[in-house]
């Protein structure tokens, strides 16, 4: 993926026990010609990414998966595209401050993408964007539902989908 404009679909806290038609209409549409896929975690159970057919995936665990998926999935990922640095991650405990937790365990990153809080952000702190996609199938601390889009260019853009 070096040098060429990356799209990066991005979806979290799907909070699903299997392969969903509904959701996978639903972010196939905006999904559909996304190079790679991000998860942030609180999948549930790793059949939910089945949605995505053969895209590649990289995923995370949350704090409600079971435990095939704590097994399979790190806690955090860290990797690079075209040059910047991620970190994948779900987030634990309180909503409150998160991005503040994550951003003290973690130096040097340029995108910091995390779920838990189901609450969509997309902004910078610094020279940090922090982007959450909010949550695919959960309305309760979010007006709706959500997804989300990174495109790597010259930068790092996001944009949140209510879905």
């Amino acid at each position: 993926m070096d040098n060429k404009k990356v799209k990066i679909g991005v979806i979290s806290d799907t909070h699903l026990d299997d392969y969903d038609d509904e959701l996978k209409k639903r972010v196939a549409e905006h999904f559909s010609d996304a190079d790679i896929i991000l998860h942030a975690g609180d999948m549930v159970d790793s059949r939910v990414l089945k949605i995505f057919g053969e895209k590649e995936v990289r995923a995370v665990q949350g704090n409600m998966d079971n435990h095939s998926v704590k097994e399979k999935f790190p806690e955090y990922l860290l990797f690079e595209i075209n040059g910047f640095k991620f970190l994948l991650i779900h987030g634990w405990g309180a909503p409150w401050g998160i991005e503040e937790k994550i951003s003290a365990k973690f130096k040097n990153i340029d995108c910091i993408v995390y779920g838990h809080t189901h609450k969509s952000a997309n902004h910078k702190k610094g020279n940090v964007l922090f982007f959450n996609p909010g949550s695919a199938a959960d309305r309760y601390f979010n007006s709706s539902k959500t997804i989300g889009i990174l495109e790597i260019d010259k930068d790092i853009k996001g944009r949140i989908i209510k879905i």
